[in-house]
């Protein structure tokens, strides 16, 4: 059982095969041909700690023998590569000419984790909207250097070069804004920020990577998050003063290496049924992956994320039994709450980190509540039978996790 493509994508693909077959366009997923077409577009030579070597020459070994990418995912693959090298040589830049950016405090960061469609990003855009808090914005990952300012975050020409990627982005794959928000001027999920050191969860939920993706499961993450410290510290050079509020549901796979390089962190764990969101999860990937492949297989994506889901949790579960030391750090989050009463949920969160939700941020969560309604860009439709999934088999493996966090079951949608 295969998934179709977007028929705009299966367009451009046949017109890629042509090409391919008069010998025209070629494209090529080389690391050293990647690292020179990063240096030539920006003049600039250092990239920093070479440690994203390795990482970088598996992921592209792994897109070459696995991935089945079309014509067109190898361009959007290239492109997104030869972008992410891109910016590492102009932020190592702008360190060199700025060296206080390596001196600035990320003080107590707020992170936002859970599985996926448990309601972390509503939560996370629910705190944006706080003038308290400070958020990582679409278009500052898309174009970091030089560091934005706060006087020019409505008005800074970036936002709109963000908009017009995102369009292109709309157009390959309408159906995506049905299941995640996407915009130049909204929060962005910190895998962004990862995927700068090649060592992420970003890729495999991109493209077809089991052999990457199984190193990195035994990998350290530390060098990964310290880089993700080091963006925020640029990111905020030139627009300090608030709180990191930060979001990836796979900050979960990743704790120890989170709490190792922010040891006053405190993160928001997000619950819901798992056999509830499991499809769900699927069908972003498969829609995502249609974008680069040839062909989807929806079976063996079921798989996938029921493999990663269950052995993520059981690895944020293992952390949080044997750090008894971190047990205030965490914030519990039950998605039946957040959609009861969205607001009083945030000020428990509030409550717990010492806050008070004054009446300007409250004003404005409600306002983004009432333009933000759920399905504002139509129904995300999928089953769990066309991924393969059994709510029963589901049930039974994360048994663990629904008891230990009391979360209930739900009847499933399908």
């Amino acid at each position: 059982m295969r998934l179709p493509t977007h028929a705009a994508v299966q367009v451009v693909n046949r017109l890629g095969r042509t090409l391919n077959r008069l010998g025209l366009l070629p494209v090529r997923l080389d690391d050293e041909a990647l690292l020179e077409t990063a240096r030539r577009r920006t003049h600039l030579d250092d990239f920093g700690a070479q440690d994203f070597r390795d990482p970088l020459r598996r992921l592209l070994s792994s897109l070459e023998h696995e991935a089945r990418l079309s014509w067109l995912g190898r361009i959007l693959a290239r492109h997104d590569f030869c972008a992410l090298l891109a910016n590492r040589l102009r932020m190592v830049r702008d360190r060199a000419l700025y060296p206080e950016i390596a001196q600035g405090h990320i003080a107590s960061p707020l992170f936002v984790a859970g599985l996926p469609r448990t309601g972390s990003t509503l939560i996370h855009h629910l705190l944006a909207q706080d003038p308290g808090n400070r958020v990582v914005r679409a278009w500052e990952v898309l174009a970091p250097s030089p560091p934005p300012t706060s006087t020019s975050e409505r008005t800074d020409p970036r936002i709109a070069a963000a908009r017009r990627q995102f369009r292109w982005f709309d157009r390959l794959a309408p159906e995506f804004k049905t299941i995640h928000p996407l915009g130049a001027e909204l929060p962005l999920e910190c895998i962004a920020l990862l995927a700068f050191s090649f060592i992420g969860s970003r890729f495999n939920t991109n493209y077809r990577v089991p052999s990457y993706q199984a190193w990195l499961e035994q990998q350290d993450q530390r060098p990964a998050y310290e880089l993700h410290r080091s963006i925020l510290q640029h990111l905020q050079a030139r627009s300090p003063g608030a709180r990191w509020v930060l979001k990836a549901p796979t900050h979960l796979w990743n704790l120890d290496a989170l709490f190792a390089t922010y040891p006053d962190a405190v993160v928001v764990q997000t619950h819901r049924d798992p056999a509830t969101v499991l499809a769900s999860v699927a069908s972003l990937t498969a829609v995502l992956r249609g974008v680069f492949a040839d062909e989807v297989n929806p079976l063996e994506i079921g798989r996938e994320v029921t493999y990663q889901w269950s052995n993520g949790l059981e690895r944020a579960l293992q952390f949080r039994r044997s750090k008894g030391d971190t047990a205030a750090r965490f914030i519990d989050v039950q998605y039946r709450d957040l959609l009861r009463d969205p607001i009083g949920l945030i000020r428990v969160i509030y409550a717990r980190l010492g806050r008070t939700l004054d009446g300007e941020a409250e004003r404005r969560m409600r306002a983004h509540l009432a333009s933000h309604p759920k399905d504002l860009h139509g129904p995300h439709r999928y089953s769990l039978e066309a991924f393969g999934l059994d709510p029963g088999a589901i049930a039974h493996l994360f048994k663990t996790y629904r008891e230990y966090f009391d979360v209930k079951e739900e009847s499933v949608h399908t």
